[in-house]
């Protein structure tokens, strides 16, 4: 599932962190429900996986994705 599509099915507060935390390793609720929205499954697409550290993060796009959002620029900024 493409980030366009899980991205409305997040929680306000899921939503409002990776806005606020862009471009940072995923806090594990947050991961946690993205991967509960996509029903378990990553996409390489936008799911860069987990580091040494153990913890997720997402694609460069996708950071992109975000931070166009937050300064309202895209599909669901407005």
């Amino acid at each position: 599932m493409d980030v366009t599509q899980w991205w409305p099915r997040l929680s306000p507060e899921a939503r409002d962190w990776l806005v606020e935390h862009n471009g940072e390793p995923l806090d594990p609720a947050v991961a946690h429900e993205i991967l509960a929205v996509n029903d378990g499954v990553t996409d390489p697409g936008w799911w860069q996986g987990d580091p040494a550290d153990g913890m997720s993060e997402l694609t460069d796009d996708v950071v992109d994705w975000i931070e166009a959002v937050a300064n309202g620029e895209g599909p669901a900024g407005g």
